[in-house]
């Protein structure tokens, strides 16, 4: 346990040492300048018995109009809401492309490292624990704000994305769209044993058994979100393993596990696209030499901060998600830039996690893992 106390502890100061960073409406870097200044949070103290004991913050832009658009963001392990907002830029698109954000907070008196606890059978199913207390954060955000019910999305990164994958399976009459980033799929772990394994990539299942997890938790049998799910090719806390998983899941609940996938390659990424003659659709994003976090374009307006978790891999992954969902028009997304490899973040909690797979050191090597798993599950041709 010595590593990983020293590992969470040196996470812990690079944490406070960017928050001590981070600008605010007393200091902007640049007098006048609103992009300086960091957005604050609202928090809600009374929303429902919040079985799941969080923190509730939003951000609502002045001024937006009734039957908007809500966004849940859903923060990583070491993070918190007000972090998790400056560094993925999203209370900045809110205010330009005009919808609603909340962001459920965990407590360490939940989980000392504010994981969101997505391997707790406690947390993991509809109508109790975590997912309970985040419906209930919708629901308020809904009715106080006078939104549009039909336009409700999900995203976050790590235990967030894993969360992420938790509401869309329990409450999958919310969302219309959901993007996991770093994320796994919904069942993967019952305990923290489990958890361990899965990050390290030691589950794997067949599509329809993965499918089958979903369909079980919810009574609903209407259409699904869309998912995006994004992956650093060189993650060593969460496998790429996990993304192949996630998209086995997802083509096989949406019903398009044969559908060729559209195929895009660009600056050190590539986009795998699947969609389903019923509108379901599911896309894979893959990033060359990145580890752990969420990717970001400082260069452009709106693309995100660099910190913690949060790596210039030359693209918005903010902006594109909110494009993948309709939110704003494919045309406002700026093209990705090449850059050097995103520095790799790890949070090590297992001896062998540390280091990333052999195989996938190769700056060029977009998604040759990825691609040879999802042939031989028949997702690829």
């Amino acid at each position: 346990m010595s590593g990983l106390s020293a590992s969470l502890a040196s996470l812990m100061r690079q944490r406070r040492n960017w928050y001590a960073s981070l600008p605010s409406a007393a200091n902007a870097a640049v007098p006048g300048d609103a992009s300086a200044v960091a957005i604050p949070l609202a928090e809600t103290l009374d929303f429902g018995s919040n079985p799941g004991r969080l923190r509730m913050l939003s951000y609502v832009p002045d001024g937006l109009p009734a039957d908007a658009p809500l966004v849940v963001v859903l923060h990583g392990c070491t993070q918190d809401a007000a972090g998790y907002n400056h560094g993925s830029g999203w209370s900045r698109l809110a205010d330009e492309a005009g919808f609603a954000l909340v962001f459920p907070e965990q407590q360490r008196a939940n989980n000392p490292n504010t994981c969101f606890n997505w391997f707790r059978r406690g947390d993991i199913a509809r109508g109790q624990g975590e997912p309970l207390s985040i419906q209930q954060m919708i629901k308020r955000m809904l009715r106080n704000h006078r939104l549009d019910a039909g336009k409700v999305f999900v995203t976050g990164l790590s235990a967030g994305g894993a969360m992420t994958s938790v509401m869309l399976a329990t409450y999958p009459e919310l969302f219309a769209a959901g993007a996991i980033i770093g994320g796994l799929p919904y069942g993967v772990a019952g305990n923290v044993q489990e958890a361990f394994a899965s990050m390290n990539g030691a589950s794997s299942h067949e599509a329809e058994a993965w499918g089958d997890r979903v369909r079980a938790a919810s009574p609903y049998k209407g259409p699904r979100a869309k998912v995006s799910v994004w992956h650093g090719i060189d993650d060593p806390t969460v496998r790429i393993g996990n993304a192949h998983e996630l998209v086995k899941q997802w083509t096989n609940v949406h019903g398009i596990g044969e559908v060729e996938p559209k195929r895009v390659l660009g600056p050190g990424h590539e986009r795998l696209t699947w969609s389903g003659p019923n509108g379901g659709v599911v896309e894979l994003v893959t990033i060359a030499g990145m580890g752990h976090g969420v990717p970001v374009d400082p260069s452009q307006e709106g693309g995100g901060e660099t910190g913690p978790y949060f790596l210039d891999a030359g693209l918005a992954s903010t902006r594109h998600i909110a494009a993948f969902w309709g939110l704003i028009p494919p045309g406002q997304v700026d093209k990705p830039r090449p850059v050097a490899p995103p520095r790799r973040m790890t949070m090590p909690l297992a001896p062998d996690m540390a280091q990333p797979d052999p195989g996938l050191q190769r700056p060029g090597d977009v998604n040759t893992v990825i691609v040879k798993a999802l042939k031989a599950a028949g997702l690829l041709r």
